[in-house]
């Protein structure tokens, strides 16, 4: 085998540094003026003085941001950083997750609606939708994990690229979808007024967007500090409140209907425990090594850090 002439970029290597950029304005309200709320290595972790808004900055660019998805992402050997220990592995506890999740989505889909999920991942939310006798399409940045839900749904209803090739690709048509969901993407796009906008094009008058991310206000993240997990900043660009999720949305022509937590913990094996808790310090990774023995053992988990937030366009 040949080995390639240009090598694909590793996004945790030094030389990924130099294709950092820094961040000198808020994304949400322009703003220069900001806080520092801790620095791990060359990244700082800063809060906008005038809108509140949390950000990481230098930030990955280019190609070297593309490949932080790559197929070490979804089974990485340090998750702790970046991606995680094997999400294909974790299916079923997705899918139960996101049928626990249904009783919240029912609540906003009309019988036979059409749905789009951006950034689908191996599409375990469409899978499920798609029992519940949905039409259901997904977009999907990551070729290493697009082919599972490719595999599970057609290539007729998986796009692999961003929203906007999907546009053309699939040929989605303005006001043609009743539901479009993000879960878990939001804080990774370097661009979410973008994204945003695309999609109330695409929603249908009375469909709904379905955001879910995390929320740096909440008990659990002020209480570990640096230490909490979604503190990931090759990937995690941003952390919102829900304040400024609210407001970001406003910006992008939406009203929010509803946010909560309510519905957004997650079905997570033991051995999925033991490694979080290896991030909390020596002494919790060491307490919680048992359950590493029991790492196909699993129960729910909700620690209240993430919300789910429901929008109409305005």
């Amino acid at each position: 085998m040949q080995t390639p002439s240009h090598p694909r970029p590793n996004p945790l290597s030094a030389e990924a540094l130099a294709h950092t950029e820094p961040i000198t304005r808020c994304q949400l309200c322009g703003s220069e003026r900001r806080t520092l709320n801790f620095q791990d290595g060359p990244f700082e972790v800063v809060t906008c003085s005038d809108c509140g808004l949390v950000y990481v900055t230098p930030r990955l660019v280019g190609e070297v941001l593309r490949e932080v998805y790559n197929e070490d992402y979804w089974k990485s050997d340090n998750p702790k950083i970046r991606g995680y220990a094997d999400y294909a592995r974790e299916s079923a506890l997705y899918l139960r997750t996101f049928e626990k999740r249904m009783a919240l989505v029912r609540k906003w889909l009309p019988e036979k609606a059409r749905v789009l999920d951006v950034g689908c991942a191996a599409g375990y939310f469409l899978q499920v939708i798609k029992r519940h006798g949905h039409d259901v399409h997904g977009v999907e940045l990551s070729p290493a994990i697009a082919k599972e839900a490719i595999a599970a749904l057609g290539k007729e209803r998986i796009h692999v690229g961003t929203l906007d090739d999907a546009v053309a690709a699939m040929d989605y048509q303005p006001a043609s979808f009743d539901l479009i969901t993000l879960w878990d993407v939001i804080e990774h796009v370097p661009d979410p007024q973008s994204v945003l906008r695309k999609i109330r094009e695409l929603i249908k008058p009375g469909g709904h967007l379905l955001l879910e991310t995390q929320n740096v206000a909440s008990r659990w993240a002020r209480l570990l500090g640096p230490r909490w997990h979604h503190y990931k900043h090759h990937e995690h660009l941003y952390h919102f409140t829900p304040a400024t999720i609210t407001r970001l949305l406003a910006d992008c022509g939406f009203a929010v209907r509803q946010v909560g937590s309510a519905y957004a913990g997650k079905y997570v094996s033991f051995g999925f425990l033991s490694e979080r808790a290896g991030r909390l310090g020596t002494i919790p990774g060491l307490l919680a090594k048992p359950f590493a023995l029991l790492k196909w053992a699993n129960l729910y988990v909700n620690p209240h850090d993430e919300i789910i937030v429901v929008a109409d366009p305005a």
